[in-house]
């Protein structure tokens, strides 16, 4: 595994229990996550800098690109 898929399956991960506090009626809860969630992506879109990819580079390797095969 790589870190940009670990990425993306733990962002998966934390929409599904956002999903569950929403079902459990805990909208607060679930207000709240989903706003670091989207202030967290929003960083990563304007500055390029994702501290959580940041993260699991230092434990998993980078995602090998298709331009760089061959």
């Amino acid at each position: 595994m790589c870190a940009e898929r670990i990425q993306s399956i733990i962002q998966a991960i934390i929409l599904g229990f956002i999903m569950g506090l929403a079902g459990a009626q805990m909208f607060k809860a679930a207000f709240l996550v989903m706003l670091a969630m989207m202030i967290l992506l929003l960083i990563d879109g304007f500055t390029g800098f994702c501290p959580g990819l940041t993260i699991l580079k230092k434990i998993f390797p980078p995602c090998e690109c298709e331009e760089n095969k061959g």
